[in-house]
C-alpha cells in the first residue's frame, strides 16, 4: 500500500514541522540562557550586599503543585517621607528565568506588604530583595520543595 500526500496533507506536515522546530528551539535558548536570578539581584543592588533581616516570606515548604504557590512578602519599615521601602524583587534560583515579581512601593501604601501566586518549576530557593528610599538593602530566602506539576513537569 502505498500513501499519496494531496496538497492539503504536505501543507498540514509542514507546518506541523515548523512549528515543531520552533518550539525545540524556544526551549533550547531557554536552557542555554541559564537562570538569571543572582545577575538580576546585582542589577537591583547595584552590587550592593544585601542585609540580612526586615524582610519576611511567607511560603508553604512543599508546595504540592508548582503551578500555583502561594507567596506573602512584608518588609519592616516605618513607611514614613523620610523612611520607606521603595520596591522589592522577588527571585526563584531553579526556574527558566528567575524573574518572579517586583513590587513598587510609596509612603502612601501604608505597609510594604503584597502577595501572588508564583509558578515554581523544582525545588528552589526564593530570594526577596527590598530597597529602601535610603538606599538601602534588606533580603530574606526560603526553599520550597515542588512534588509535582511546575512549569518543568
Amino acid at each position: 500500500m502505498t500513501a499519496e500526500l494531496n496538497r492539503r496533507e504536505a501543507l498540514m506536515l509542514g507546518v506541523a514541522g515548523a512549528l515543531s522546530i520552533g518550539l525545540v528551539s524556544e526551549q533550547a535558548l531557554a536552557q542555554a540562557a541559564g537562570n538569571d536570578a543572582k545577575e538580576m539581584i546585582e542589577k537591583f543592588t547595584g552590587g550592593k550586599k544585601p542585609a540580612d533581616g526586615k524582610v519576611s516570606l511567607d511560603l508553604p515548604e512543599i508546595a504540592e503543585n508548582g503551578n500555583t504557590v502561594p507567596i506573602t512578602v512584608k518588609v519592616e519599615s516605618p513607611m514614613s517621607d523620610a523612611d520607606y521601602v521603595a520596591d522589592v524583587l522577588i527571585v526563584a534560583d531553579g526556574n527558566p528565568r528567575g524573574g518572579i515579581a517586583t513590587f513598587h512601593f510609596t509612603p502612601l501604601s501604608g505597609v510594604a506588604e503584597a502577595n501572588t501566586r508564583i509558578r515554581l518549576a523544582t525545588t528552589q530557593n526564593i530570594i526577596a530583595v527590598a530597597k529602601t528610599n535610603k538606599g538601602e538593602f534588606f533580603t530574606a530566602s526560603k526553599q520550597v520543595k515542588v512534588t509535582i506539576g511546575g512549569c518543568g513537569g
